[in-house]
């Protein structure tokens, strides 16, 4: 597999029974042993179900819940999106049940507004990023990470109910839960203030990342 150097666009995919339920055109922003590095700012290109887009469009909140059975079902359109709103950075590190993602303002001084785990399968290396899937808990720490809040608890027991979030999926999250929770207490790994994650910003003359035609096809 083809290493990937900063400013190209690696294509973080969720995959879900052989089907990608949403794909996400970043930044390659550095890529080690320890994690490979991707980000974006707004004007970054998406694929995302259309229940997600009609509830972001609306309000609706009933669009949103109609996702995790389709999901379950294996029946969902996609529709073209465009990251909005925030700068974003993901550490995905080899092998590991969760990615570390930070948040920043857009404009002004981009300051870091909260970090953010986000408990997913391992990531799978393609030709053009890497394949994983979100298994719908996540968890929200302040940047200074004085406080940590589970979010979504409610959506992962009713997507384990699903199907959609496996045994094998559930024993392992409940290991990467304390994996997590200890970086963040220990300040260490991409937490750690001499790691510098926290004080990303885009480099302004790199291209929006895109996706590309043949995103949805799996190899």
């Amino acid at each position: 597999m083809r290493e990937f150097r900063p400013g190209e666009t690696a294509v973080r995919r969720d995959v879900f029974g052989r089907k990608v339920w949403g794909a996400h055109a970043l930044w390659v922003v550095e890529g080690t042993t320890e994690a490979l590095v991707v980000g974006c700012r707004p004007g970054a290109e998406l694929l995302v179900p259309t229940t997600w887009i009609e509830w972001l469009r609306t309000g609706d909140e009933t669009a949103r819940l109609r996702a995790l059975p389709n999901l379950a079902d294996g029946n969902w359109l996609l529709g073209r999106w465009t990251w909005r709103s925030t700068a974003h950075l993901q550490w995905v590190p080899p092998d590991t049940w969760f990615s570390v993602n930070a948040f920043f303002e857009a404009t002004g001084e981009g300051r870091l507004t909260h970090w953010y785990v986000n408990f997913q399968q391992p990531m799978r290396r393609t030709p053009i990023g890497f394949d994983t899937f979100d298994l719908l808990l996540d968890l929200v720490v302040a940047p200074d990470l004085s406080r940590m809040e589970w979010k979504d608890e409610d959506e992962y027991a009713h997507g384990r109910r699903l199907g959609v979030v496996s045994e094998d999926d559930h024993r392992a999250v409940e290991r990467a839960r304390e994996e997590a929770v200890a970086m963040i207490r220990e300040a260490v790994g991409p937490f750690s203030v001499d790691r510098g994650l926290g004080n990303w910003r885009p480099e302004p003359h790199w291209p929006d990342p895109q996706l590309p035609a043949d995103v949805v096809t799996l190899g």
